[in-house]
């Protein structure tokens, strides 16, 4: 089990889109989340910066296959079509990183 937490920003003028668009999630996307070994997911926002936090658990053990399977999920990629044009990736990226992955630096259950 890996706890995971990861960061972009949201265009400002797409906040209404974006919320609309995860107050329901399409089912079929809510079942690959599920399929590509991630639970416990959740999505903040913070404004007015408009930046999303994402975390979730991944109880899986090979992190990449997985998301390489939800990449190439045709129905994901039309998700992404319509999620991806409302978010702003911060320019302190990782190369080949959309959202921005983050170090957990602490937890207590």
């Amino acid at each position: 089990m890996q706890r995971m937490g990861m960061v972009i920003g949201l265009q400002p003028d797409k906040i209404a889109e974006y919320k609309a668009l995860h107050a329901a999630v399409w089912p079929e996307i809510l079942a690959l989340i599920s399929a590509c070994n991630i639970t416990d997911y959740s999505i903040f926002l913070k404004e007015p910066e408009n930046l999303l936090f994402g975390t979730w658990t991944y109880i899986g053990t090979d992190f990449a296959a997985d998301m390489a399977k939800m990449a190439a999920d045709p129905r994901n990629q039309d998700w992404w079509a319509v999620c991806m044009p409302c978010q702003k990736p911060l320019e302190t990226r990782k190369e080949g990183e959309w959202w921005a992955m983050m170090e957990e630096v602490f937890h207590h259950d």
